[in-house]
């Protein structure tokens, strides 16, 4: 009978101190530290909310596929419909006289939070035309991009029903964007953005980190009466890359406030740790009917992460696989995983791997194996019953 199995693992030189999490207001926040993976805080991390303008990323990202990929490019002019100019609030001052070049949109949609900018690129780019079908699409894209509690009713977070993201899928948009345009990403940081002059009143990026000099970088800030103050938002410091998003602030200082608070955390109280090297066994599993009775289980890389800088002592955890593991098994194998639970962060997983080839075994060992198995069943308290 194979059964899951659960072994202890201690790792020297790290700690068991609580770690101080930090004290979020926000409704729901999500940080994550891009370089090791290692999610830092997660508070209602997966629930769908309104994203309002943060939702604008998605429209984004769409819209660079499309240069990428040829079906779109930056000088291109496209034309503003009557719909997209209906749009109120913050907007780029659009009417259905312009053609506006693509790159302008972008900036509009970056900078100026523009909800008529997101409509003409949504227009231009939906299946079949329409704002709705651009949604429709981006639901779909978002789904493949592993983002499970998404659902887009529009193209620029205008209330509607039914119009939701998580915190946490909005931290692996950006993360998308970051990595896959490394070309479009510098857009973000530029603190304005004066299109032709007609709208002086909305030119400036409303992202409160950028003129801190605390490596803020991007992403994009969101509010409705519905879903508070928000902000996707990410900074790098040396080496690493923090990203993190917070939703549900009752006030845009309150926003700023915060998200600075979350930006000084995340880099002074953490450092980077090895957990598992490659190739180094961190626990043994049994094999059935193996020429080998084991075979380690390894991490195929090193793992690296981020745990509190005052820690010191050891870190408790668990190896867990579904044994007694049948033979014969390969090398690289997917056989468990390594669980860490630090004190004060989310539980973190390691996949771990075969060291080796074990083959099958022969007769003697297959009757060895087979007695063994018929002994312990007899010796077992439930046998009498």
């Amino acid at each position: 009978m194979r059964l899951l199995t659960v072994l202890a693992f201690c790792l020297s030189c790290l700690a068991a101190l609580p770690a101080l999490a930090f004290d979020t207001s926000a409704r729901a926040a999500y940080v994550l530290d891009q370089t090791t993976g290692t999610v830092l805080l997660s508070k209602n991390a997966s629930e769908p909310l309104p994203p309002a303008s943060m939702s604008k990323l998605m429209t984004l990202y769409v819209a660079f596929e499309a240069i990428r990929d040829g079906r779109l490019s930056l000088d291109e002019r496209l034309p503003v419909s009557s719909h997209a100019m209906s749009y109120k609030g913050s907007t780029m001052f659009l009417d259905t006289t312009d053609r506006v070049r693509v790159e302008d949109l972008l900036r509009g949609i970056i900078v100026l939070s523009g909800n008529d900018a997101c409509v003409v690129l949504a227009e231009a780019l939906s299946p079949d035309g329409t704002e709705a079908g651009f949604a429709r699409f981006m639901t779909t894209r978002a789904r493949q991009l592993g983002m499970e509690s998404s659902t887009f009713m529009n193209s620029n977070g205008w209330p509607q029903a039914g119009h939701m993201m998580s915190v946490k899928d909005l931290a692996i948009l950006a993360q998308h964007i970051i990595e896959d345009f490394p070309e479009f990403y510098p857009m973000f940081a530029e603190t304005e953005f004066a299109f032709d002059g007609r709208a002086p009143q909305n030119v400036r990026n409303r992202n409160p980190l950028l003129s801190l000099q605390i490596g803020a970088d991007g992403l994009k800030t969101g509010h409705t009466q519905e879903a508070g103050y928000g902000l996707v938002g990410s900074a790098r410091q040396g080496d690493r890359r923090v990203i993190f998003v917070i939703t549900g602030l009752d006030t845009e200082r309150a926003r700023a406030e915060e998200a600075e608070a979350i930006v000084n955390w995340s880099f002074r109280h953490f450092a980077e740790k090895t957990i598992a090297k490659e190739g180094v066994p961190v626990a043994r599993a049994e094999v059935w009917m193996g020429r080998e009775p084991s075979v380690g289980l390894v991490p195929e890389a090193d793992w690296d992460v981020l745990l509190p800088i005052l820690q010191s002592g050891e870190l408790d955890g668990e190896v867990v696989y579904v044994g007694p593991v049948d033979a014969p098994v390969r090398k690289g194998q997917p056989l468990g995983e390594l669980v860490v639970r630090p004190e004060g962060l989310p539980e973190m997983t390691l996949p771990l791997v075969a060291d080796g080839d074990v083959p099958a075994g022969g007769f003697l060992v297959r009757v060895t194996a087979a007695a063994n198995a018929l002994i312990k069943k007899w010796l077992s308290p439930d046998a009498a019953t």
